[in-house]
């Protein structure tokens, strides 16, 4: 049974409802990705080494995953509107807390809780497909995906404005405010849902992994948007301290505004959203995968080429979304009663190659500088398109 205050086949999910979704994905998941551009500036401040200060990215993206895994199927349990609520003002907690540590432990901690938490997001994209008409759902995914991209972008903008005209905990203090403010709007505006799903707790977590062994569509677009993450983590978790050296010397608001210039990957999204509203999601997917690996070629540059720089994060960017939505909207096309639960699966996949690639990153950087990192991202986009041509045929019916 499912209950809701809005009946969505006669009202469906109002444009007003759908931005205010969306801006709160984009808030909620903007928490992760404050301290990239001001990792230097972090590190200086607390009294951290560089491999520490970048260990922060790698702490939220752990904790992300530990949230996808362990929270987001919770959505199939409880009553979806109050979930989002208490996710929010938890996610603004933690930020909260790092805004006013005093050192490292409490830094770590007020990350761990925000990024948790902050898998609200995961809970509100599979919540826009549910309240979608079926004809509309990619564009309705896209456009929150959207939301998340501007949100991880624009975190770096403001990060980085915001702390050269104050501080960095003004950032954390912020941004906790703003998802206080954004928690309450979300408890007006959202209907009532809840799915009648007769499992436990244990026995839900475990149909995560059911799904996997049940779904060969998931598994490859699970590992598909890990190594599509991993890339994107490994190329923004050691680009602050690129941009510090003295060929560059940026500010944190120079290098908070380089996030601007991959704006055009929420185009990428809703791009991916109306191609999978076309059975031709197979193709975004292919799109993104080559586009992966000619990311690189520019951003072997990037030490000696700003120009070269600004290209290879358009092309990341652009390619990570297709990639991401298109996966997106084939998993959710398998079983819509398990919405939460398969993006939980998949999500989780994707954070860990997130953390994974932080992890390659700060292993990489100190010992081999930035030509070790653009070896290592070629390597990983390679493998993501042999993979994708040994599962063509699954690539191509996925895609519907």
């Amino acid at each position: 049974m499912q209950i809701s205050s809005l009946n969505k086949q006669s009202e469906g999910l109002s444009s007003r409802l759908l931005l205010l979704m969306s801006v709160a994905t984009g808030l909620a998941v903007a928490g992760n990705y404050y301290a990239q551009p001001l990792l230097s500036t972090i590190a200086k401040d607390v009294g951290l080494s560089t491999a520490a200060a970048t260990g922060i990215v790698t702490i939220a993206q752990l904790s992300y995953g530990a949230g996808l895994l362990l929270l987001v199927p919770l959505a199939d349990l409880f009553e979806r509107r109050r979930l989002i609520v208490v996710l929010m003002l938890l996610a603004a907690a933690g930020l909260a807390t790092s805004a006013f540590a005093t050192g490292h432990i409490g830094l770590l901690l007020g990350t761990a809780i925000a990024g948790v938490c902050s898998v609200v997001a995961q809970v509100l994209v599979p919540f826009t497909a549910s309240l979608s008409a079926p004809e509309q759902r990619g564009r309705a995914v896209g456009f929150v995906m959207s939301g998340l991209l501007m949100g991880i972008l624009l975190a770096r903008v403001v990060a980085g404005s915001i702390s050269s005209l104050f501080d960095w905990r003004t950032v954390y203090a912020l941004a906790a405010a703003a998802m206080t403010i954004c928690a309450a709007g979300l408890a007006l505006a959202l209907p009532r849902y809840q799915e009648d799903v007769s499992l436990g707790y244990g026995r839900l977590l475990l149909s995560v992994l059911e799904l996997f062994a049940q779904e060969p569509v998931l598994r490859l677009r699970a590992v598909l948007g890990m190594l599509s993450f991993a890339l994107f983590s490994l190329f923004w978790t050691p680009l602050a301290f690129l941009l510090k050296t003295p060929l560059y010397g940026f500010s944190d608001a120079a290098i908070g505004l380089l996030g601007l210039v991959g704006v055009a990957g929420a185009l990428a999204a809703n791009a991916a959203g109306r191609l999978a509203d076309r059975g031709k999601g197979g193709i975004g997917t292919w799109i993104g995968l080559l586009g992966l690996l000619a990311a690189w070629i520019p951003l072997a540059f990037a030490q000696t080429s700003l120009l070269a720089l600004l290209a290879g994060v358009l092309i990341l960017d652009l390619a990570v979304q297709l990639v991401h939505v298109s996966n997106q909207n084939a998993i959710y096309a398998l079983r819509p009663q398990a919405r939460n639960r398969l993006n939980a699966g998949y999500m989780t996949c994707y954070f860990l190659g997130g953390a994974g690639g932080s992890w390659l990153a700060t292993t990489i950087y100190p010992k081999a500088g930035w030509q070790g990192v653009v070896i290592a991202g070629m390597s990983l986009a390679a493998l993501g398109i042999v993979l994708g041509i040994a599962k063509s045929q699954r690539l191509s019916d996925c895609g519907r």
